[in-house]
């Protein structure tokens, strides 16, 4: 074992076993002991050699020599107490004392001795405090002052000339002051060897931090800029952290999300307290990807990082939260489907309370009369006209339930389209025939502007009629008397495109977005003027999506609507079909509006 190993062990065991000390307050501790020790050490290692030579020493002799334990105490003391500033006083004030001891004895300033008062200032180098080394500065020219003045006066005893004229003694004195201010070099230099070590390893620390993490660690400017970004941006933005450095990140966030984002850096900077937002960042897409390039949903979370600099710099956490945003229009669309389901029960119930009692009074009313005929005494035409009346009204009962059901078995998927070769003209004539009559007592001029060129087409013919019935019906319905209804159909590519148009009252543009959707009515549905169930367009609406076609509707209030049905000429039932979107709320709420209306119907029943 080297001597240098054994002092460490030693330097380890002086150590308060309870005390805990990090690596540079290890190395600083040892740089303070072991030039002591060391000197310590080898000055009463040359004791015997001393007294050899000199023969019986003299009581400032055996006083310079006791001052050897001086330095052993201050490394207790240290150990003990982990003043190291204290400890570095206490040593300048014992080093200087026994300068002045022995110079006092030997000549005064021209003392062997008094070179010693150079490393008094040294020394305190060592404790990297100002205040110890202005103390060690000032009280080595004190001294250094003091002998002067008192060698000036006559004050110092008187010293033997052989001591102050031995040249072997100056030479000890100025070797033994160079070989200790080297040991203090040599701890000074260890004590920084070992600064800078215990820095890289800081720095690797948390530059292994900043690579493995997944958040973006960032240092703003006020301004925005950026003047470091963390390795994790390159996995976030699929780009190289280097581009993103200046305004590069801020070229990257979305343009109405701009305001925020300098906002949120510039309060953080000038307030002093951690700021948050949420904001959109361009992302480049990875290789292999298609799409060129998206935005995601990130969190920054931001705060000043020094307040005392004339520019506060700002450091922040950027997060993708792209995964919580999509939760949360998730669950902002279930929740606009819940008030939509919610909003057609409130429809339907309104709706169907008047269009299922008033047929239900008819017939429950006229059958009872008709039942007591012998009372009220009815006749043959009378009785006939009863009948017919609860014929109607039973008509148009079932006709509210079918509509109902197939608006159910659209929404399901349950709807059966049996596609097969059919004249497309024939069939609508004859449904422009079959509603003739409604626009003759109604006052409306029905026009039917069909090409006799129309050529077949593959589809369900029985939905094609339901189609153009519901759709004339409409036209009809809500055209004022002395108005007009056109119905044409023409080819256009690979399509045949029926167009139905009105002079009737129109359709607000507020309306007309919801024009489709089960149950609703253009207008204040408990001030409606017409009678229906708003199923028509919504039906109209679900088949036309079951033959891949497309509707279109355009409206102005006080001069009429054109709706526009555009089917292929070859359907194939082969393609999937979805389930229409304009039912995709009607299910709970045909659950729950046929459940209170069944319960209500029963009871006024």
């Amino acid at each position: 074992m080297s001597v240098l190993s054994l002092i460490r062990d030693c330097l380890d065991a002086l150590l308060h076993p309870s005390a805990q000390y990090d690596a540079l307050t290890r190395a600083r501790h040892r740089a303070f002991m072991a030039p002591r020790l060391l000197g310590s050490l080898a000055a009463l290692a040359s004791f015997p050699t001393f007294l050899a030579m000199r023969g019986a020493p003299t009581a400032i002799e055996v006083a310079a020599f006791a001052w050897l334990i001086a330095p052993i105490l201050l490394s207790w003391f240290l150990s003990r107490t982990g003043r190291y500033e204290g400890a570095h006083v206490l040593s300048s004030l014992a080093l200087a004392g026994l300068v002045m001891t022995i110079s006092a004895t030997t000549g005064g300033i021209a003392s062997f001795a008094a070179v010693w008062l150079i490393v008094i200032p040294i020394e305190a180098a060592l404790s990297a405090s100002r205040r110890v080394v202005a103390f060690a500065f000032a009280l080595a020219m004190t001294c250094a002052a003091l002998l002067s003045a008192l060698g000036h006066y006559h004050l110092l005893p008187a010293a033997d000339p052989a001591i102050v004229a031995n040249g072997i003694l100056a030479g000890v004195g100025v070797i033994s002051a160079i070989f200790y201010a080297a040991g203090l070099a040599f701890g000074a230099e260890s004590l920084a060897r070992t600064s800078v070590a215990l820095l890289y390893v800081e720095e690797d620390r948390y530059r292994l931090l900043a690579h493995n993490m997944s958040d973006v660690l960032a240092r703003h400017s006020r301004n925005g800029a950026v003047r470091f970004i963390s390795p994790a941006a390159e996995i976030m933005l699929g780009m190289p952290a280097s581009r993103l450095l200046g305004h590069g990140l801020f070229d990257r966030v979305h343009v109405a999300d701009r305001p925020a984002y300098l906002t949120a850096l510039s309060d953080a900077a000038r307030g002093g307290e951690s700021r948050s937002v949420e904001f959109r960042l361009r992302r480049d897409a990875a290789r292999g990807e298609n799409v060129g390039s998206d935005f995601i949903w990130v969190e920054m979370r931001c705060r000043p990082l020094d307040q005392a600099a004339d520019e506060t710099e700002v450091v922040s956490v950027i997060r993708d939260v792209s995964d919580r945003k999509a939760q949360e229009q998730a669950l902002e669309l279930a929740r606009n489907a819940a008030e939509q389901a919610d909003a057609s029960k409130t429809r339907f119930l309104a709706t169907m309370s008047h269009e299922l009692r008033t047929p239900l009074n008819a017939i429950i009313g006229f059958s009872e009369m008709i039942a007591q005929e012998d009372v009220l005494g009815l006749d043959a035409a009378r009785r006939k006209e009863y009948a017919q009346l609860i014929n109607d009204s039973g008509q148009h009962l079932l006709s509210v339930v079918n509509g109902i059901l197939d608006m159910s078995k659209m929404e399901s998927g349950n709807f059966e389209i049996s596609p097969e070769p059919f004249a497309p003209r024939p069939a609508l004539l004859n449904c422009c025939n079959l509603v003739a009559l409604k626009a003759r007592e109604n006052g409306v001029d029905l026009v039917t502007r069909v090409g006799d060129d129309l050529p077949i087409m593959n589809g369900d013919p029985r939905a094609f009629k339901q189609i153009v019935l519901n759709l004339v019906s409409n036209a009809i319905k809500f055209t004022e008397r002395g108005g007009k209804v056109t119905v044409s159909a023409v080819v256009e590519g690979s399509r045949l495109v029926l167009r139905v148009s009105d002079t009737g009252v129109g359709i607000a543009p507020d309306d007309l977005k919801r024009i489709g959707d089960p149950f609703f009515q253009a207008g204040k549905t408990y001030q409606r003027r017409h009678e229906g169930t708003g199923l028509g367009l919504s039906i109209v609406k679900g088949l036309v999506g079951l033959h891949h076609g497309e509707l279109n509707v355009e409206s102005k209030v006080g001069e009429g609507t054109v709706v526009s049905v555009a089917l292929p000429l070859e359907f194939s039932p082969a393609a999937p079909v979805e389930p229409s979107s304009n039912v995709s709320t009607l299910k709970p709420a045909l659950r729950s509006g046929l459940q209170e209306q069944t319960h209500q119907v029963k009871k006024s029943a």
